[in-house]
C-alpha cells in the first residue's frame, strides 16, 4: 500500500436537482430540513422577473412560513449581509432559500455564516475560517455562470476597501441546488454573455489549477465544450430552452470543477477589479482571460493543448506557439461573438490604478492555485497588457 497521500483529492457537491421545473420542488426540500420559518433571499431584478413569486408559491403549498429579503446589490456588499443576518434573527428563521444569480446566493451564504457565528462577515475572508455549521441552504440559480449554487466560495464586496473578499469553505456548499434552465430565460443578452464567459473561465482555470485532478478535470473539460458550443448561439437565440439547458449544464459542471480545484489569476485579478470599480464579475473575467492564458501558457502547455482541442482546434502538426496563438484567437473570437469587446481602459481603469489592483489581487486565495507562481509585478504586467 502506498504511503504517498500527495495525490489525494476531495470532492464536495450539493444534492442537485437539474431540469425544467426544478424550482417548484423548493417547498418539499425546505420541509425536509424541518423549516420553522424560511428566509428567502433574492434581489429586485429577480423579483420583478417573477421567479421569487414562483418560489413563494411552492413554500405556501408546503405550508411553510417565510419572509423575503431582497436588499442585495449586483455585487453583494458586506453591510447587506449584516442586514440580512439581522433580518434572519429578527424573524426566527432556520432555513435559507436563495433565488437569483451569484449575488443573492453569495449574500445568503454570508447571512448563514453571520447568523451562527455572530461576527462580522469580513472576518471570514480566506480558506476554512468557518467553525460552526450554518443553516441549511437551498439555492435556485437564475443565471448560468456564477455557480454559487454548487461551489464552496462566497464572494462579498468590501465597499470601504473597494475590494471583493473570498470566503472558501465546504461549509458554504449549499445543501440542495435546484438548477432550472427555465429561470434563465429572463436574462438579457449582456448578462447571458457575461455569465456564460464566467462559466468558461471557471472551467479553464479549474483545469489548469494546481489543485486539479481526475474528479475535477472531467467536469472542467465538459463545461468548456458545452459553453464553447452553445453560448454564441444562445446569445443570438435567447428563448431557445435547449440552448439554455446546455449552457446551464456547462455552468454547473464548471462550478463543480472550480469549487474543488479552486481557480487562478483571472479570478484573483477579477475580484480586485470588480471590487474596485463595481463592475460585473463576468465582464471582468472576460477582459482578463486571454492575457492570463498568455502569462500561464508556458507553465502548463500540455493542459492548454487539451483545452484548445476541447474548443474544437485541430492541434495536429502544430507546435506550442502555434497552439497558443489559435487558442488565444478562439477565446477572443468567442468573446467578440457574444458582444464582450471592452478592455480595462474603456471600463475606467487607469495606469495609476494598477499598483492598487495588483496589491489586492496578490492576496486573493485564488492566486495560490494558479499554475504559474506570481508576484505583484507579474500581476501588474498582466493588468497593463489588458488595458
Amino acid at each position: 500500500m502506498s504511503d504517498d497521500i500527495g495525490n489525494l483529492r476531495k470532492f464536495v457537491s450539493p444534492e442537485i436537482i437539474f431540469g425544467a421545473g426544478a424550482r417548484k420542488t423548493v417547498g418539499n426540500f425546505a420541509r425536509t430540513f424541518g423549516a420553522r420559518k424560511v428566509l428567502l433571499v433574492s434581489d429586485p431584478g429577480v423579483k420583478a422577473a417573477g421567479w421569487v413569486e414562483d418560489v413563494e408559491q411552492s413554500l405556501q403549498m408546503a405550508g411553510l412560513e417565510y419572509v423575503t429579503f431582497t436588499g442585495v446589490s449586483p455585487n453583494p456588499r458586506a453591510e447587506e449581509v449584516m442586514k440580512g443576518a439581522e433580518f434572519y434573527d429578527l424573524h426566527g428563521c432556520n432555513v435559507i432559500v436563495a433565488v437569483g444569480g451569484g449575488s443573492p446566493m453569495d449574500c445568503a451564504k454570508g447571512i448563514g455564516i453571520v447568523s451562527t457565528h455572530k461576527r462580522h462577515i469580513l472576518e471570514f475572508e480566506g480558506v476554512d475560517t468557518i467553525d460552526v455549521a450554518i443553516p441549511p441552504l437551498i439555492f435556485i440559480p437564475t443565471t448560468a455562470g456564477t455557480s454559487a449554487d454548487v461551489s464552496q466560495f462566497a464572494i462579498i464586496s468590501d465597499q470601504a476597501e473597494k475590494v471583493k473578499i473570498s470566503i472558501v469553505s465546504k461549509a458554504v456548499v449549499p445543501d440542495v441546488s435546484l438548477i432550472d434552465p427555465e429561470t434563465t430565460v429572463t436574462m438579457d443578452p449582456f448578462l447571458t454573455a457575461c455569465t456564460g464567459v464566467d462559466a468558461l473561465v471557471h472551467a479553464i482555470e479549474a483545469f489548469v489549477s494546481t489543485g486539479s485532478g481526475p474528479l475535477t478535470d472531467m467536469h472542467a473539460l465538459d463545461a468548456i465544450r458545452l459553453v464553447n458550443e452553445n453560448l454564441v448561439a444562445l446569445v443570438k437565440n435567447p428563448l431557445d430552452i435547449k440552448l439554455r439547458e446546455q449552457v446551464m449544464l456547462g455552468s454547473m459542471k464548471a462550478g463543480l470543477a472550480f469549487s474543488n480545484a479552486i481557480l487562478g489569476a483571472v479570478h484573483a485579478m477579477s475580484h480586485s477589479l470588480g471590487g474596485f470599480l463595481d463592475l460585473p464579475h463576468g465582464l471582468c473575467n472576460a477582459m482578463l482571460l486571454e492575457h492570463v492564458i498568455s502569462y500561464n501558457y508556458r507553465s502548463t502547455e500540455d493542459k492548454f493543448k487539451v483545452i484548445a482541442e476541447t474548443m474544437g482546434i485541430d492541434t495536429r502538426g502544430l507546435n506550442p506557439v502555434q497552439i497558443h496563438k489559435q487558442l488565444q484567437d478562439a477565446v477572443i473570437k468567442l468573446k467578440h461573438d457574444v458582444g464582450l469587446i471592452e478592455g480595462l481602459a474603456s471600463s475606467g481603469v487607469n495606469l495609476s490604478d494598477i499598483p492598487i489592483l495588483s496589491a489586492k489581487a496578490i492576496k486573493d486565495p485564488c492566486i495560490l492555485t494558479n499554475p504559474r507562481r506570481s508576484n505583484k509585478r507579474d500581476v501588474e504586467v498582466v493588468y497593463e497588457e489588458a488595458l
